[in-house]
């Protein structure tokens, strides 16, 4: 790579050619203020002016998010030109902002605030009209407030890149722009599969997770059964909300937090990710012995499964028709732990504590109940797990390890854990029909070939005879490509595992935000290297569990034997699978 020398603030450095500004200062130890630039270019670049500085060989003040560095540039950021340039820009963004900050859920992760503060940005030093205000609640996902919305386009950018979609886009002109689904619609009534991606990149509180606190405790209050499950991604990720380093494994410490915020069980839904192999693994094997529609494809992911609705209703047949690991497990603690339990299941109140924004509209399907009873009562984010323990005045870092329940429920193996990751659904599968066809466990538990971060992956494995050949792919941009396959003929595959958000579940929409300004101890590439890090911890989980195939769970085997009968069964039909409707685009 060609290098360019350049000066900023007077000190010579040596900096890759074609840089921006931005980065090359970021490079060099500089931390220049931006809002609008997040991620290589999920963005409307140079829209907010925040990162105004002055360069040689430019007419006046630039961007420094879109200008490139070029041979023997000198850049001044702290002149007192380019430092009132930038505490003006952000004072003008103010001045159209929302500042009710006391009660918006961002308080303390919002850059606008972070930059206002860096700028010394001076309150209402310009005063006028507002442009109109949109708030949209009609999901149960996603909240939309165009007041606290700056115009970056990240949520733009991010449902593009991430999903190859555009539910998002600006709206009206001028003065009255904003950001928006088509027609300013709601959510509710556009496409939208309700990831959460754009909430993950949004700087400010214009898009938020609809939060169920309030829920949770008026069941608490009343005197419910309150019970609680964790998903394995959250266990990765928790930590960062109490600033622990990126990738820090904290099980123990989540468990022992939410036994004292007073859940009456504490439970891991890698005991139901062992149920959905079982039951899943069971299914592909009966479609490749009987005929049946192949690929078949995972069924986990809630975000997935919307886009598959919107835009292929013609392949539904091909998804496998299990409900994911915390439904099944909501519909299993509400019939066999209840009865085991003489507990009534109208008095059990059961919440999942997810990485996903999605995960609290499924629990809304109403297909997703039994008897007449939900699955899952409620949803908390990652996020929302974090403010709920701050509340509490619980010291996360100090707390002792403590263990899960797992009275006759709740017992995992290492096959539960990667169920967080792109390609651990399948790693889990595969560990467990590679027994069901040969009778004879995996010499090597670890399958590299489905692991990593490529956009789409693909293996072919001999068990017992049979090939099996899979690909896994993470993101709706990916999936397309798969799906246009299938839709044309042309897929060779027997199972496609299939997650919604760039990376699976680690990087899910309720995951606490990776913004470098907030995490100065971390490395300067942590936005290409978090994903990997939160991977990592969910893989060192897996390799410490005395079992890692979820055929071997002994909790998961008695619940076949006193319960359900076999996988598959006219038992596990009614509680674990369920059905999908192809929807109608909206025009």
């Amino acid at each position: 790579m060609a290098k360019v020398n350049i000066k900023i603030e007077g000190i010579p450095f040596e900096v890759e050619a074609g840089m921006t500004i931005l980065d090359a200062a970021k490079s060099c130890g500089f931390e220049i203020p931006s809002l609008c630039a997040f991620n290589g270019g999920e963005c409307s670049k140079g829209s907010c002016r925040v990162c105004l500085v002055e360069a040689t060989g430019a007419r006046g003040l630039v961007a420094s998010c879109v200008y490139p560095v070029s041979e023997g540039m000198e850049i001044t950021i702290s002149s007192p030109k380019a430092t009132a340039a930038r505490r003006s820009s952000v004072e003008l963004l103010l001045s159209n902002h929302n500042k009710n900050c006391q009660q918006c859920d961002k308080n303390g992760k919002c850059e606008l605030l972070h930059v206002a503060k860096i700028t010394g940005a001076r309150d209402d030093m310009y005063q006028g009209e507002q442009t109109p205000t949109t708030l949209d609640k009609l999901t149960p996902s996603i909240v939309r407030d165009t007041s606290k919305c700056i115009l970056c386009g990240r949520c733009v950018a991010r449902c593009k890149n991430a999903h190859g979609m555009g539910i998002l886009g600006f709206e009206k002109r001028g003065f009255n722009t904003i950001v928006a689904p088509a027609e300013n619609r709601s959510f509710a009534n556009s496409p939208c599969i309700l990831c959460g991606q754009c909430v993950s990149v949004c700087p400010t509180g214009a898009l938020m997770e609809v939060s169920e606190i309030d829920k949770v405790d008026a069941a608490m209050k009343a005197g419910k059964y309150v019970v609680v499950q964790t998903a394995p991604a959250v266990r990765a990720a928790l930590g960062e909300e109490f600033d622990m380093p990126i990738g820090t494994l904290v099980t123990g410490k989540m468990v022992a937090a939410l036994k004292r915020l007073g859940f009456k069980k504490v439970f891991d839904t890698n005991f139901a990710a062992d149920l959905t192999i079982m039951e899943e693994a069971t299914e592909l094997l009966g479609r490749i012995a009987n005929g049946g529609k192949l690929p078949m494809i995972t069924s986990c992911s809630p975000g997935w499964v919307n886009y598959a609705e919107y835009n292929y209703g013609d392949l539904l047949p091909h998804l496998s028709s299990c409900k994911s690991p915390h439904e099944m497990f909501g519909a299993i603690l509400k019939s066999y732990y209840c009865e085991k339990n003489g507990i009534d299941p109208k008095d059990m109140f059961v919440v999942s504590i997810m990485p996903c924004t999605a995960k609290k509209s499924e629990k809304a399907r109403p297909e997703l109940s039994v008897n007449g009873l939900p699955d899952v009562d409620a949803v908390l984010t990652t996020r929302e797990l974090g403010k709920l323990i701050k509340r509490s005045g619980i010291h996360f870092a100090k707390l002792p390890d403590a263990e899960f329940d797992n009275d006759i429920v709740g017992d995992y193996t290492g096959a539960g854990v990667i169920f967080g990751t792109t390609g651990g659904v399948m790693e889990a599968a595969l560990r467990t029909a590679a027994f069901k066809l040969t009778g004879k466990e995996l010499e090597k538990a670890e399958l590299s070939a489905v692991r990593g971060f490529e956009g789409i992956k693909e293996a072919a494995y001999d068990l017992g005879g049979t090939t099996v050949k899979v690909a896994v792919a993470h993101g709706m941009k990916n999936a397309k490509v798969l799906l246009d396959q299938i839709r044309e003929g042309k897929s060779e595959y027997h199972f496609i595992e299939i997650m919604g958000c760039p990376g699976g579940c680690i990087a899910g929409g309720g995951q606490p935000y990776v913004r470098p300004c907030f995490l100065p101890n971390e490395d300067a590439d942590i936005l290409d290297t978090y994903k990997a890090k939160r991977a990592a911890a969910l893989y060192r989980e897996d390799e410490s569990k005395a079992l890692r195939a979820s055929h071997k769970n002994p909790q998961i085997i008695a619940l076949y034997d006193q319960y359900l009968g076999e996988p598959n069964s006219h038992k596990a039909h009614e509680l674990l699978h369920t059905a999908y409707t192809a929807r109608e685009q909206f025009k």
